[in-house]
């Protein structure tokens, strides 16, 4: 009997935009250990995957980390995958971006370790067959999907152990399937029950190919697995059974693979993801269902055959499900679309740097980490969407820098189906600001970039119900964490009255949102959702107009509406200019024809700032403190307040020519990540609101909202112009 030949496969990553010091703990955990144990097993080959924005960290950071891995490539132990450099996820971003992507990681790669780059790592297992011309002409020769992927063409799991052909276009790809069972043995269950499984694959496919691949952060960073993987010493059984075994395992890399067996077959594979991906990808309501129908699966007699039919979503339905998501993804392609319009129409655009950086830049606002959301935060993490945004922004500033100079000032209106609903959005810019609204949804604000520090403050999240909120209600339940689990199975309360949080927004968490509400309504029933809205505004459609006019660009939103079953006209102007950092807003209420007085209400919510700490906070005209951000204020009578983040350097300006009322609180959001069930910080909602009286005929009021980054460039000590783009290059 023949030997099986397995292949051990890792994939390290991290978001860009994650904490440093997360990165930091992620590599002490799981990244050295790992090489400390396996650099004395030369005789195990492995296949190692490190996304591009780890891999820049480990070279800036962890040069000796670096060193060590080039000398396992040179002494041929570890075959380095490639893939796309910021790990995107391939279907969600144009073909010349994917292909920029991969061919510019290969070539980093082979540049900083030596390595010669065959094969790919799928971001997230994000397939669909049209990938394959830009994968292999790319220069990439294979790469490995789940299992999963191939029972979904309609394989049986008899045929699962070995490596496929398939093809599109007339390109040939070879794709191996990666073992789900081995996803859930390494390396949570003991070592015997790894060779039990392998042992019996080996009986029935002597020949067989079997593919571990996985995060490589299971191995020490996930939670409870650094003592189980290094101090409880499984990671030396696991590699000693490997050594001890060799006369009928043969450890192997995926390229020593198909130069020596053949594929067993060709296949054309589904639109796919792992399976958890796709049943996150389903609207909450369905994933519930979807859940209950797969557990009562486990208690029927053909309930193993059955699960195998079962199909969950697209991922692409994660900007259906979100539509921050979808926004985000408008911001993307808007900036890709211009890279690819620029060097068309200007091909010796390329060669010049800030070109080049612009794409670099773009490359990495496509991390796919930020634009979907399962058992890990993602879409949920403001600081990963914030550094999404950031870097969108910073391509935008140095792409401007070459269209039109380093002392360009200009404003300017464009108006285009941003974020692809078919329906137009609004888009005021200047050098220094860009505001994108919706006359669609309410006439909102719904992206507001400070292109000077390269943040968008409208980046927040909407409340909104998850299929693992039931979870929450049920907190009740006891669970025995002291053994390592797979993050999927475990439950982990980081705070605790988590239930008392779960309130469901019922529009987006935007700015300049039109609100009418009862008399005497509170703060704490605005914040608890609890007050009742009595105009038809929030979610209406307003007719617009825009225009450019002696350097300010303008849009005007009007809409005819009601209040109760009483006509109300809204009309709200924005502008912006080349001079300054500010959003001048008027509004007018006219045709007001009810008899009593009116609760009007504008709702602004701010994110990007962080909350909680002493130099994030709220001042007064006179510049005094009135509470750090995310404090709850209820203010009866105000001309202005500002918001003040002086670690990013910037001071959020709200201004009105008539003293309002002003509720202030935070908008939290409940989720889930790796670690635990948590609550976290989206945005600071300030909702200014007037007592109009009745019999007024019309009202009106001038507002301003200004984001002065003066402490920004002070802390700097550079003219503005070379602040901007020491803000690209370092921020």
């Amino acid at each position: 009997m023949g030997r099986i030949r397995f292949a051990l496969a890792l994939h390290n990553h991290q978001p860009v935009g994650n904490f440093d010091g997360v990165i930091e703990a992620a590599y002490h955990d799981s990244y050295r250990p790992f090489l400390d144990v396996i650099e004395n097993y030369p005789e195990i080959p492995f296949c190692l995957h490190t996304s591009g924005c780890l891999m820049e960290w480990l070279a800036d950071r962890k040069p000796e980390y670096i060193d060590r891995l080039r000398r396992l490539v040179e002494r041929g132990q570890v075959e380095i995958l490639g893939g796309g450099f910021y790990e995107p996820i391939l279907p969600m971003i144009p073909p010349r971006d994917r292909r920029g992507q991969i061919r510019g990681y290969s070539e980093y790669l082979s540049d900083l370790l030596g390595a010669n780059i065959r094969g790919m790592w799928v971001p997230e297992r994000v397939w669909e067959q049209s990938l394959v011309p830009d994968i292999t002409q790319s220069g990439i020769e294979y790469s490995i999907l789940d299992d999963f992927h191939f029972r979904k063409a309609g394989l049986s799991p008899e045929k699962l152990h070995g490596y496929y052909t398939t093809e599109d276009q007339g390109e040939v790809l070879r794709l191996f399937p990666g073992s789900e069972p081995m996803r859930y043995l390494i390396p949570f269950r003991e070592v015997h029950e790894f060779l039990g499984y392998l042992g019996h694959v080996h009986h029935h496919h002597p020949d067989a190919i079997v593919v571990f691949a996985d995060d490589g952060e299971k191995f020490g960073t996930w939670p409870d697995t650094k003592s189980h993987v290094y101090e409880r010493g499984w990671i030396y059984r696991f590699l000693d059974a490997l050594r001890d075994n060799r006369h009928w395992i043969e450890t192997c890399t995926l390229s020593q693979t198909i130069d020596a067996v053949p594929p067993v077959g060709s296949i054309y594979l589904p639109d796919a993801s792992y399976r958890e991906m796709t049943e996150w990808a389903l609207p909450p309501e369905r994933l519930v269902e979807y859940e209950r129908h797969w557990h009562d699966l486990d208690h029927h007699e053909q309930g193993v055959s059955i699960k195998e039919f079962f199909k969950g979503g697209n991922w692409r339905n994660f900007k259906t499900k979100y539509p921050e998501t979808r926004e985000m993804y408008g911001r993307m392609m808007e900036i890709s679309s211009r890279i690819e319009s620029l060097i068309r129409e200007d091909r010796p655009a390329f060669g010049d740097y800030r070109v080049q950086q612009a794409q670099q830049e773009l490359y990495r606002g496509q991390c796919n980490c930020s634009y979907w959301h399962g058992a890990f935060g993602g879409l949920y993490l403001p600081h990963l969407r914030g550094a999404i945004f950031g870097h969108l922004i910073k391509a935008d500033n140095l792409l401007d820098q070459y269209e039109r100079g380093d002392e360009a000032r200009y404003a300017q209106v464009e108006v285009r189906d941003f974020d692809f609903d078919a329906r137009p959005e609004v888009k005021l810019s200047s050098d220094k600001l860009a505001c994108y609204f919706a006359p669609h949804r309410g006439g909102h604000l719904e992206e507001f970039d400070v292109r000077t520090v390269a943040i968008n403050l409208g980046s927040s999240l909407a409340r909104r119900p998850e299929a693992y909120h039931h979870k929450i209600r049920n907190a009740q339940q006891h669970h025995n964490e002291s053994e390592a689990k797979s993050i999927h199975d475990r439950v982990v309360f980081k705070q605790e009255g988590l239930d008392q949080h779960l309130n469901y927004d019922l529009y987006p968490r935007k700015t300049l949102v039109d609100r009418f509400l009862p008399l005497g309504t509170t703060l704490e029933q605005c914040e608890n959702l609890s007050a009742q809205e009595l105009g038809d505004f929030i979610h209406g459609k307003y007719d617009y107009r825009t225009r450019e006019d002696g350097g300010k660009a303008v849009v005007e939103l009007t809409r005819q509406g009601h209040i109760e079953g009483h006509p109300l006209r809204i009309s709200k102007s924005a502008s912006i200019t080349a001079e300054d950092e500010t959003v001048q807003i008027h509004y007018e209420l006219s045709d007001l024809s009810i008899d009593r007085p009116l609760l009007f209400a504008i709702e602004w919510n701010i994110a990007a700032l962080a909350t909680g700490a002493d130099d994030r906070y709220f001042v007064n005209t006179e510049g005094e403190r009135l509470a750090r951000l995310g404090d709850t204020l209820d203010i009866s009578s105000v001309e202005w307040i500002g918001l003040v983040d002086e670690w990013i350097g910037i001071e959020v300006g709200l201004g009105a020519s008539q003293p309002t009322g002003m509720w202030i609180y935070p908008v939290r959001t409940v989720s889930q990540s790796e670690a635990g069930f948590e609550l976290v910080h989206q945005s600071i909602c300030l909702v200014t609101h007037w007592e109009i009286p009745a019999g007024t005929a019309s009202w009106s009021v001038d507002l301003s909202l200004t984001a002065d980054c003066a402490r920004h460039r002070s802390r700097l000590q550079m003219p503005e112009n070379q602040v901007e783009l020491s803000s690209i290059h370092h921020g």
